[in-house]
């Protein structure tokens, strides 16, 4: 592209140089007041054509939308206008943000990057330099320093501007993480969710531990990064909170299945402080992530009252532990996973266990009192193993299963006498 024609000084237009060398000693012998108003005039002229350099080498540029594309030559406009009114008092120069970037919108931050920004630094200097090289050579210094000067107050805008985005993202991550503890969901949570980059959209667990001294929260995400894992983090005081979320692909890969979270939490161990660890039941996505919170919160307030807690400690292997601390959460899934099974059967091992349990663990006497073989017990203890996953013989089996048979007489009662009551 051509270069509109430069704009003489003006010595050079009252003494009718017509050289480039007479042009330049003309320039050159300019005083800086002289020099002051050719700058002023030659201003409009700058900005003409940096816009035009601007659409010519900056694709991005030409793509914007004209609201964006005008706030971004009203930036180059304002650089320009700057530089002069700096060349005039060189003791400006801590103005030099408020002066050119202060023309842009707030959104315009969120729209142009440092890169693209700068490259527009580097085209505007160009423009200038491009006008001014027949100047003089404190002239030409004057133009390096500020557009030095230029380049650190951009950097300086956006690192002010990360700074803010980043405290707005730790309390925003902490509202979430709250929320999600306290079983608060409203509407607003998946945009607050997805405002946090939270890329999961698989299975979801929670995992409560204790805080350590130094909380790395960076080294936190990155180990979930590799686990190909999201994560939202929340400090509670001594009490650390990380939910994590598979992110599924949109083809399954059978060769590359989302890692478990048992191993996750493995994987994460370190980044907890001393004490238990637990990991909550797993849920079908973030949005659901309160009961698995609920679980692994219970499972932390009673994590002590196990002679030697696994870490990371499962919050359903605290069951019993659990409902005894009064958490109806724990209640439910012991009756609904141990109690109704067993008493709904047809081999009736509700009452072959209950029995088994209160004569001591003897299978003679439970057999005596059901009037059945011992070997009959014995396959019935069997089955209940089979079917629950819960050995009977195995002393933590036993009391899980014996809990549950207690519990769930207690949930009956009421709906038992209420049933009597209703009858004529």
């Amino acid at each position: 592209m051509s270069q509109p024609a430069r704009a003489a000084p003006l010595g050079a237009t009252r003494n009718h140089y017509v050289g480039r060398g007479k042009l330049s000693t003309a320039m050159a012998k300019m005083t800086k007041k002289q020099t002051l108003e050719w700058l002023r005039n030659l201003s409009g002229e700058l900005s003409t054509t940096t816009l035009a350099t601007l659409e010519e080498k900056l694709p991005w540029y030409r793509e914007m939308p004209p609201s964006r594309r005008s706030a971004v030559g009203m930036v180059a406009q304002a650089g320009i206008t700057s530089f002069i009114r700096w060349y005039d008092d060189p003791e400006s120069s801590p103005w030099i943000a408020s002066d050119v970037f202060g023309a842009a919108p707030r959104e315009l931050l969120r729209s142009v990057s440092l890169q693209e920004t700068l490259q527009l630094i580097k085209v505007t200097v160009e423009v200038v330099e491009e006008h001014l090289r027949d100047g003089s050579a404190e002239l030409h210094d004057a133009v390096l320093l500020y557009s030095r000067e230029i380049a650190f107050a951009a950097a300086d805008v956006y690192a002010r501007a990360a700074e803010a985005r980043g405290l707005w993202d730790q309390r925003l991550e902490a509202l979430v993480v709250d929320s999600i503890l306290a079983g608060e969901y409203d509407g607003e949570m998946p945009s607050r969710i997805a405002a946090l980059g939270w890329g999961g959209n698989g299975n979801v667990a929670v995992m409560v531990g204790t805080t350590p001294r130094s909380v790395d929260v960076d080294q936190i995400r990155r180990q979930a990064r590799q686990l190909r894992t999201d994560v939202l983090i929340g400090v509670q005081g001594s009490r650390l909170v990380v939910v994590a979320g598979h992110h599924v692909p949109d083809e399954a890969d059978p060769a590359n299945p989302p890692i478990p979270f048992t191993e996750i939490a493995r994987e994460l161990n370190e980044s907890f402080g001393p004490g238990p660890l637990v990991l909550g039941p797993t849920v079908a996505s973030v949005l659901d992530a309160a009961t698995s919170a609920r679980a692994a919160l219970s499972g932390f307030s009673v994590a002590k009252a196990l002679r030697k807690p696994p870490r990371p400690l499962l919050a359903d292997d605290a069951l019993p532990e659990r409902a005894l601390a009064g958490d109806p959460l724990a209640r439910g899934r012991l009756v609904a996973q141990i109690y109704e099974p067993l008493r709904d059967h047809q081999l009736d091992l509700l009452q072959t266990v209950w029995t088994y349990f209160e004569t001591g663990h003897s299978l003679e006497a439970t057999a005596k009192e059901l009037f059945v073989h011992p070997n009959t017990v014995r396959y019935r203890l069997k089955k209940i193993a089979d079917e629950l996953d819960w050995d009977p013989a195995e002393p933590r089996d036993a009391l899980i299963i014996h809990l549950a048979i207690v519990i769930g007489h207690i949930a009956e009662r009421p709906q038992l006498a209420s049933t009597k009551a209703s009858r004529p």
